[in-house]
């Protein structure tokens, strides 16, 4: 009967899933993702070019682009900006570049600047930190083609330098000199029906030239330097424009229109151009490598040593032999133990859960196409907002597991999961914000969005943990395969390769193997300001991760039973968690080979942040191993008869 009633509900929850899948497939085709949809722009439409963040690979402090003494429109507009963009540093607002579609103008005057001692010490503080312009047009971000040699298609930089450093011929002292003229293309896909098109691309050329002109300075002045009436174009043989103090400085522009073949739907496919694939295919196969031998252990001691064990074990229960009982049938009575700082580990499993549900959740959604780059923002807060909704599952977890460890205080196990880990990283993240904030720069999270993630973690994310708590708690306790004697059984000294310490390190080294080489991508993606939209190596890479981290976790606990040592509840977690050590290693040696980071404030922000990711990973992966070893275990001490 109960059977009867267990089948029942298992349809009922099938059929309610089916029906919301076929709902949302359904709707799929009537949505589209706000920001990105297409846009038809007549002849003669206007085109607002939108300003963003300076940025810089040398600080990583992004700065708002009128912290820069630029030219500025009557009112500065700021674009309304999702989580995701202001946690970024994005601030976007409207500027002083104004296009007409599908006509070209020449040496337009945006405005002229008489610099003074100030402004031109902050011009040449973000020359020296080599800045880059960003911009924004039609939601496509303003990128510098660096043409190659051995191919025809170009690699973008995104946005241009602020200006340059250089010295003249016969010169000795180094100069400053600002890109102070555009020379831009919009690309655009005609329709072939109407004569509305859409952009595609938007490309930008920097030059630095000191333009001249006759008398005195008024808005019908025309340039010697740059003539549209003359068809004079600026050029790199044009005297440059130095940054020095009394020195006048007139900003220009040209707008060019080039029609593309390339259709809206594929503009965004030169921006993630991805040219080593090669790469990366050699990380999938070195991951599948360690995997494959892995594996090959795994099946070497399933198939033969412990079914072998198994069957002599079930064998002697009948002889006189049984009492002779060695290997890891031996600390039956003592192997399902509470461990030392049970609800610790209870916690730490539970965020793992929570973790592990917002990356698998977040590689199907990056997978999909939800979180592209040209919905930008949109990865950051979807991450955010999933890690707050998985929090029901980390509850959920956290009290299966202390309920299993016979414990009866479910509330107080529930706060310490819904903070513990939250408030180490939000206490970080507050230490680094409040550099960012002194740096005076666009980075700091402002009060209201501080304010905002505070209310999604105590208003929604702390709910959430205790009502996963309460229904976790409620369900019936795991009940141990074997009984567990009053008197813990004295643990033989171990050989040395079996040292806790010398284990666990061990064992972290082959999950950091299975994902290195795709970690150096995404340090590049996020440290030198570069796109990341390979989600599906990625997504392969973390099954492989999954896989080693299990796998690795249970046969270092075979090996630890197997010698009389059944202290494998923390030995577990740690085991594949150490791959956190190793990334963080790795992290450090990246800052010190690959960036050109000098100001303290910014190694600080690297290593303080790296310092959260590896936290993150530690949990992740540590909660992946002991799941792993806690099937294994439950398995095989299941499978033996014992009196």
């Amino acid at each position: 009967m109960r059977g009867t009633i267990g089948s029942s509900r298992v349809t009922r929850i099938v059929f309610v899933f089916t029906v919301i899948c076929i709902l949302f497939c359904h709707n799929a085709f009537g949505f589209y993702l706000p920001g990105v949809a297409p846009e038809d722009f007549r002849k003669g439409d206007p085109l607002n070019v939108k300003v963003n963040k300076l940025t810089s690979i040398k600080t990583q402090l992004p700065y708002s682009y009128y912290s820069l003494p630029f030219c500025r429109p009557d009112a500065i507009v700021d674009s309304r900006e999702n989580l995701g963009e202001v946690l970024r540093g994005d601030r976007i607002e409207n500027s002083r570049y104004v296009f007409k579609m599908r006509e070209p103008q020449m040496c337009n005057v945006v405005c002229r600047l008489k610099l003074d001692a100030k402004t031109a010490k902050e011009f040449k503080d973000k020359i020296e930190d080599e800045y880059h312009v960003n911009m924004i047009l039609d939601n496509l971000p303003l990128v510098v083609p660096i043409p190659r040699t051995e191919q025809d298609s170009p690699v973008y930089q995104l946005g241009f330098h602020v200006g340059l450093k250089g010295q003249y011929s016969g010169g000795k002292d180094e100069k400053y000199f600002l890109h102070n003229h555009l020379s831009f293309t919009v690309k655009y896909h005609k329709d072939q029906q109407t004569e509305a098109a859409r952009i595609v691309g938007f490309e930008v050329v920097p030059f630095s030239v000191k333009h001249e002109y006759e008398g005195q300075w008024s808005e019908d002045t025309r340039l010697m330097t740059c003539d549209p009436h003359a068809k004079r174009t600026v050029s790199t043989s044009s005297s440059p424009q130095e940054v020095e103090d009394k020195r006048e400085v007139i900003f220009t522009y040209d707008v060019a229109f080039e029609e593309s073949e390339v259709k809206w739907a594929s503009r965004w496919d030169t921006y993630l151009l991805m040219s080593d694939d090669q790469i990366h295919w050699f990380s999938i196969v070195n991951s599948l490598m360690i995997v494959l031998f892995l594996s090959g252990m795994v099946a070497m001691i399933m198939l033969r040593t412990l079914f072998r064990d198994i069957s002599k074990y079930n064998e002697l229960e009948t002889q006189e032999e049984a009492q002779e009982e060695t290997g890891w049938k031996l600390v039956h009575a003592d192997v399902f133990r509470p461990p030392n700082n049970s609800e610790l580990l209870c916690v730490y499993v539970g965020t793992g859960v929570q973790f592990l549900g917002l990356v698998l959740v977040t590689m199907i959604f990056a997978a999909l196409g939800f979180l592209s780059p040209s919905n930008r923002g949109g990865l950051m807060t979807a991450m955010l907002f999933l890690w707050v909704l998985m929090g029901l599952f980390a509850g959920y977890a956290s009290a299966r597991l202390y309920k299993m460890f016979k414990g009866t205080e479910w509330k107080k196990i529930a706060l310490r999961t819904a903070f513990l880990f939250p408030a180490t990283v939000f206490s970080i993240f507050f230490v680094l914000n409040a550099l960012i904030w002194g740096q005076k720069s666009s980075g700091a999270v402002p009060f209201g969005t501080m304010f905002a993630l505070v209310f999604l973690w105590f208003g929604i994310s702390v709910p959430l943990v205790f009502v996963g708590s309460y229904i976790g708690f409620r369900n019936p306790a795991i009940e141990d395969p074997v009984k567990t004697n009053k008197i813990p059984r004295q643990i033989p000294e171990q050989a040395w390769y079996m040292n806790p310490i010398f284990a666990i390190l061990i064992g972290g080294i082959l999950p950091f193997g299975a994902v290195f080489i795709e970690l150096f991508f995404i340090l590049t993606s996020i440290w030198l300001n570069q796109f990341y939209y390979i989600f599906g190596f990625l997504f392969i890479v973390l099954v492989i991760l999954i896989i080693t981290c299990a796998e690795i976790s249970i046969v270092l606990c075979y090996f630890q039973l197997c010698s009389e040592d059944y202290l494998w509840w923390w030995r577990s977690y740690l085991t594949s968690g150490s791959s956190a050590l190793y990334l963080f290693l790795y992290a450090a040696f990246y800052f010190f080979t690959k960036l050109d980071i000098t100001k303290p404030v910014s190694g600080v922000l690297y290593f303080g942040y790296m310092l959260i990711a590896s936290y993150a990973f530690f949990v992740l992966t540590g909660t992946i191993g002991f799941y792993a070893c806690f099937w294994f275990t439950r398995m095989i001490y299941s499978s033996v008869k014992i009196d």
